[in-house]
């Protein structure tokens, strides 16, 4: 297994190529490692309370809605609830459903001060197959066969 600097290195790596306002990128494989190697590292699944008791959790998760199903409205307390919940200092990583809200929770993170903030690319389903449009085939949290639950 590779060390905590080198997952985060290649994680800093890719926001340093694509140019992100956070600390970095991990796929799903690299975001489990961080959190068995490092104590202090959160991961909050900012998916809603839909996705999360229709599609699963991950147990080791922190929950923050990024928006309210249905219709998808935005959570206007997002920022608070993160700010009250969550520890600055906490190597922070944010995960939803294909990568692109947690993108934006780690962009909102940074602006709040943290300075390790990062998102799990490919989400807990990630991309859709092109034929069939199914999810959880190709990569993300499920594909990697990562620790979740449907309790």
């Amino acid at each position: 297994m590779e060390t905590l600097n080198q997952i985060l290195q290649r994680a800093k790596s890719r926001a340093i190529e694509s140019q992100l306002p956070y600390a970095g990128a991990l796929t799903p494989t690299e975001a489990a490692h961080v959190l068995q190697l490092a104590s202090n590292a959160i991961l909050v699944d900012v998916r809603s309370r839909a996705e999360l008791e229709l599609v699963g959790r991950i147990p080791a998760a922190h929950h923050i809605e990024w928006a309210f199903y249905p219709g998808m409205v935005a959570n206007p307390d997002f920022a608070s609830q993160l700010d009250a919940q969550v520890d600055k200092e906490l190597l922070t990583m944010f995960i939803c459903r294909t990568g692109g809200r947690s993108h934006n929770a780690a962009v909102v993170a940074a602006k709040l001060g943290f300075t390790e903030a990062y998102n799990v690319l490919e989400g807990f389903e990630g991309d859709a197959t092109p034929d069939t449009k199914q999810r959880t085939r190709i990569n993300g949290w499920k594909a990697a066969d990562l620790p979740w639950t449907n309790a």
